[in-house]
């Protein structure tokens, strides 16, 4: 178990309809992501790939530990919630690594959301076929 003394640089990361809250621990150790190791909750590489480009950026792979809670969403959705916690968080625990975070667009909450269903269609845009005659 974590000990409640320990000190940690926290973040919150955001993404679609997805919020991770992420704690960073100056000490080496695993990601632990809702009380699971990261490759349990996100077994896709594409998606620990995703997670752990902030720690490639920064050249900061082993330094850390991570602690996250994740809800909303879906799994990609979640796992670029997380990057976005983790990198807000190493820039916290060291000001000096914004530079090569956001050159590397780590730290802009991507804002693109899912667009509204208008009436009168399928979805947002698709419509029902048209005939002319």
């Amino acid at each position: 178990m974590v000990d409640s003394s320990e000190h940690y640089y926290y973040a919150i990361g955001k993404r679609k309809t997805s919020v991770a809250k992420v704690r960073l621990y100056m000490d080496n150790g695993p990601i632990i992501v809702n009380g699971k190791p990261v490759e349990e909750a996100f077994p896709w590489d594409t998606w620990l790939q995703l997670i752990h480009q902030p720690f490639e950026v920064t050249e900061s792979r082993n330094q850390f530990r991570v602690v996250a809670k994740v809800n909303g969403g879906g799994v990609v959705s979640q796992a670029g919630a997380l990057r976005h916690g983790i990198a807000r968080a190493l820039q916290t625990a060291d000001p000096n690594l914004r530079a090569p975070l956001k050159k590397a667009g780590l730290l802009t909450r991507d804002a693109r959301e899912k667009e509204s269903k208008k009436y009168g269609l399928a979805r947002a845009r698709k419509a029902k076929q048209w005939t002319k005659r």
